[in-house]
Formats: C-alpha cells, sequence, structure tokens
C-alpha cells in the first residue's frame, strides 16, 4: 500500500474528529503514519509508535526541547527522528492539518501534497507567530487543498488553484443510536429534565457567558457540558446546581449522551475564532433527531438555519431553547422528517472516498522537490513567494466558471 503521513496539531486520543474520521477510512488505500506534535521528555530524544487502528501508525516524537509544537527550535531533531520513516526511494502522499510542520516535509520526496484545512489556526488563542507565513508556503506548495467548511473555502480558493470544500461529515449509524432515548449515559442519569446539552472541545470559542446568563434566568433547565477544557482558565467557566460539567468522553459515549438530552445547544462565542468554523456535532445532534439551538455561525446558519434555530442574543438564545422544549409531537416529527433527509445526503465515507478519487487524479506539480533540489529551506522560499502557481486543470477551470455562475463554492461530493 502507498504511505500517507499525516503531521497533525491534534492528539490521535484527544477529541474523536475530522483527522480520525478521514483517516481510518482512507486507511483502506494507505498505509498512514500520523506525526504528533512533539512531547517534552528529559534524555535522548525518541520516536515512539503505536498503532491505533488498521493501517494507521502514531508516530509521537519525544524531546529535550521545551518549545511548543512544531516549532523551529524543534525541526532538526524531529529531522532526525523521521530520517527512516519510509524506506529510501519511497515517495509517500504527505497530507497536513498544521503548516507549522512544513519544514520537515524537506525530509522526503512527497509523490503529492496536501493541506487539508479544517480550521483558521491563526484565528485561535496564541497562534505560533510565523503559521500566517507558513501558511501561504503550504498553499504554494501544496497540490491539493481541502478546507473544513465553505467558510474556509471561500477564504482559501483565491489562495489556491486546487481547493475543494469538504464540509464535516457524519458517522450517522453511530449516532443515531441516541434515537433510542432509553439508552441514556448512566453518569447523567439523576439529572433531572429538562436537559440541555452541548459535547465538544470548551476553549476560547465555547460562549461561556450566554451559558452562565442561560442557567441563572432559568434554574429549572439543565444544562450538561461534555467535552475537555483546553486555554481558558477554568476559573472563568459559569457555575451553577444546574451547571454539570461530564469532563472528556470518549467517542463511543456520546450517543448516550445524547439519548438523554431534549434539546443540543451550539453556544459559539462570536468572534475571531469562530469566524471560519464548520462544526461536526451539529450534523450529528440531526443524527439523533434532538432539536438544536446555535448562535449565528455562518456555517451553521446558511446551511441548516431552516432546522436549527438561530439566536443573536442570550434572550433570544433562551427564547430559542423554549420553543424547541415546547414543540408539539407533530412538530417534532417535522424537524425529524428534514433532518432526516440532511444526514441521508452526506457520510464521511462519501467524503473519504471523493478525496481519495482527488489524490489519484491530481497531477503533482512536484514544488516541494523543485524547491529543496537545491539544499534551500523549502518553507522559506516558498514564504518569500519563489514558487509558481499551479495551473487550473481543465475539470477546475470548469468547476470554478460554474461555482462563479451560480455565486456558491465548489462542493465536491462523492455519487450516492
Amino acid at each position: 500500500m502507498p504511505t500517507l503521513i499525516v503531521f497533525c496539531h491534534l492528539r490521535w486520543d484527544f477529541v474523536f474528529q475530522r483527522p480520525q474520521h478521514l483517516m481510518t477510512r482512507l486507511a483502506e488505500h494507505y498505509r498512514i503514519l500520523i506525526v504528533e506534535e512533539p512531547v517534552y521528555h528529559e534524555g535522548q530524544a525518541y520516536l515512539n509508535k503505536r498503532d491505533v487502528a488498521p493501517n494507521i501508525t502514531v508516530c509521537q516524537p519525544h524531546t529535550a526541547i521545551h518549545a511548543p509544537g512544531f516549532h523551529d527550535d524543534q525541526i532538526p531533531t524531529l529531522q532526525t527522528l523521521l530520517a527512516d520513516l519510509v524506506p529510501e526511494g519511497e515517495k509517500p502522499v504527505v497530507w497536513f492539518y498544521t503548516p507549522m510542520a512544513l519544514p520537515l516535509l524537506q525530509s522526503f520526496e512527497p509523490s503529492l501534497v496536501v493541506y487539508d484545512c479544517m480550521d483558521e489556526l491563526a484565528a485561535f488563542k496564541n497562534p505560533p507567530k510565523q503559521l500566517v507565513q507558513r501558511e501561504s508556503a503550504l498553499l504554494n506548495i501544496a497540490d491539493l487543498c481541502f478546507t473544513g467548511g465553505p467558510s474556509l473555502y471561500n477564504s482559501k480558493k483565491e489562495r489556491h488553484n486546487n481547493a475543494h470544500c469538504f464540509s464535516s461529515s457524519v458517522d450517522a449509524k453511530h449516532f443515531q443510536k441516541a434515537q433510542d432515548r432509553s439508552h441514556s449515559h448512566p453518569d447523567q442519569a439523576n439529572i433531572p429534565h429538562p436537559r440541555l446539552g452541548f459535547y465538544g472541545v470548551i476553549d476560547e470559542r465555547f460562549d461561556t457567558e450566554l451559558v452562565r446568563e442561560m442557567a441563572a434566568a432559568r434554574p429549572d433547565w439543565q444544562i450538561v457540558l461534555v467535552g475537555p477544557v483546553v486555554k481558558i482558565d477554568p476559573a472563568h467557566l459559569p457555575v451553577a446546581p444546574n451547571i454539570h460539567y461530564m469532563g472528556q468522553r470518549t467517542y463511543e459515549e456520546l450517543p448516550q449522551f445524547l439519548a438523554g438530552w431534549d434539546v443540543c445547544l451550539l453556544p459559539f462565542a462570536m468572534n475571531e475564532s469562530t469566524k471560519f468554523i464548520s462544526p461536526t456535532k451539529v450534523l450529528e445532534y440531526m443524527a439523533a433527531e434532538l432539536p438544536s439551538v446555535s448562535t449565528p455561525i455562518t456555517d451553521v446558519k446558511v446551511p441548516y438555519g431552516d432546522v436549527v434555530a438561530i439566536a443573536e442574543t442570550p434572550a433570544e438564545f433562551i427564547k430559542a431553547c423554549e420553543s424547541m422544549l415546547n414543540m408539539s409531537a407533530e412538530q417534532k416529527a417535522f424537524l425529524a422528517e428534514r433532518v432526516r433527509a440532511i444526514v441521508a445526503r452526506t457520510s464521511w465515507d462519501n467524503t473519504a472516498a471523493a478525496m481519495h478519487e482527488l489524490i489519484q487524479t491530481t497531477e503533482p506539480g512536484n514544488r516541494a522537490h523543485r524547491l529543496s533540489a537545491d539544499g534551500s529551506n523549502l518553507a522559506d522560499v516558498a514564504e518569500a513567494g519563489n514558487v509558481s502557481p499551479l495551473p487550473l486543470s481543465a475539470s477546475h477551470k470548469q468547476a470554478a466558471a460554474a461555482a462563479a455562475l451560480e455565486q456558491q463554492p465548489i462542493k465536491v461530493q462523492a455519487a450516492e
């Protein structure tokens, strides 16, 4: 099987999300090596490898360097650790989730370079100072650019001539288990109804003040929050008798929590960090056939505003939750029918298949090889803009023209 090397800023054992969904499916076609960010370790550097799924090996560097992530200080050590990752002469597909790992591309002779832009990382809290320039370099070098939603696509399509929108999808079969409401997670058994729930990473994208106001305004509502707290001080989290923090849970447990909720929440703050997000959970909530309320995130409001209640202010958010809780049986049945149709149109299987097809059919530009052939620092040269743009393929020209006429982003989907 051909090798696919993935440089990822997210730990495999963190929240099960886009990288895990895609890689477990692409493993049917590739031997996948996932290179995580380094872990600090006193003593000699080493590379810890472990098999996490069929054809998927996580490679976790351990170094004595304090610099976080794929920092420039880490690069020489990482290049040494990764020198024997693939046999000499093998040309792997190299896939990036973080542009910060771009200098490591010089260690390989890739057959194709892929950038799967799942988040606007530069908008997150405390981004690396080189991130913006490094992403520009990656967009100059990559043969394919995938984006995690239409907002990201619209921000990248002018910067890459072979960009494709692959919005977050859903493992419908997994989350449809929640339709059996009798299988609620035992850890919430003692929490009375109505239960309004959220699962996901609780970080700067999470609107803590909105949740605080909800809990104060409706003390009879029980707000269940499932997920790890990251990059925000736990002391700043809202605390009340009707707010219940359940911590990080496994992917397998999520349908059980959903089964016991009355309304699902997407309480995202409206700030730079959420401008381009495309929450995976919105379709997962739909697969459970539960009503949802969201703040006006573009990639929720535009495609799903007819089935997800959108609320801009805390007062509107609370009112929307009340409306969802008070739906009649007929209204619930009508909503379930509509979300069922939406969920039926997408799947991670189709997304992975379409991505694989593009990898197979894209002509490599070999720009990474040309840049590194003379021993130049690949990232520095690309950042300086000394790379000729990738020409549009005939098929992509046609798709771009059609999209311009329709004023819609190009979307690539596998046949149903």
